[in-house]
């Protein structure tokens, strides 16, 4: 078993944030959707960072209660991905998300930080967690459904101009 635990970073630790975002093969998830977000790149799924707006995305995650932790191996002593929530007003609802750099995929890291993060939210007084992601994104499901987590809704995006099925996944915590 991995010796993690979820690091609420500081301000001089969001290095590590700008990154994995600007790292396309840890963002490749992310690529092709129609969204309009601040330094996002269609053609990657990176998300530009820069050390000036560091400190906004800080502030807004405290004033917004925003979770967001990295996961750290103790073990390495390194950063391997990180994990937030936070709430949707307008689906009404409380959402997740798990990155794990791409070099750290595949040895374990995604089922414990997941697991971490639900017991945070569960301590925060969270009663349910939802995530959504492509279907077949096999491995992110079977880690998902190890949780604990249950496909409530099937749902279809566009990415790269192309219709993509998707689940929305929640568990009751």
């Amino acid at each position: 078993m991995k010796n993690i635990c979820l690091y609420i970073p500081e301000l001089k630790d969001y290095w590590y944030e700008a990154k994995i975002q600007s790292d396309p093969q840890s963002m490749s998830y992310n690529a092709g959707y129609d969204v309009s977000y601040y330094g996002y790149h269609y053609d990657t799924g990176c998300i530009d960072f820069p050390e000036d707006k560091w400190e906004e995305s800080y502030n807004k995650r405290i004033n917004d209660n925003k979770y967001f932790a990295y996961i750290k191996d103790n073990d390495l002593n390194t950063f391997v991905g990180y994990v937030n929530y936070h709430y949707n007003k307008g689906d009404d609802r409380y959402e997740c998300g798990i990155v794990i750099e791409s070099k750290y995929r595949g040895k374990g890291y995604s089922k414990i930080a997941l697991e971490l993060l639900c017991e945070a939210a569960r301590k925060n007084g969270i009663r349910e967690l939802y995530d959504n992601f492509e279907i077949n994104r096999d491995n992110t499901l079977n880690v998902f459904e190890q949780v604990g987590f249950e496909v409530v809704e099937k749902q279809t995006w566009k990415k790269f101009g192309k219709d993509v099925d998707g689940v929305l996944v929640r568990i009751i915590l």
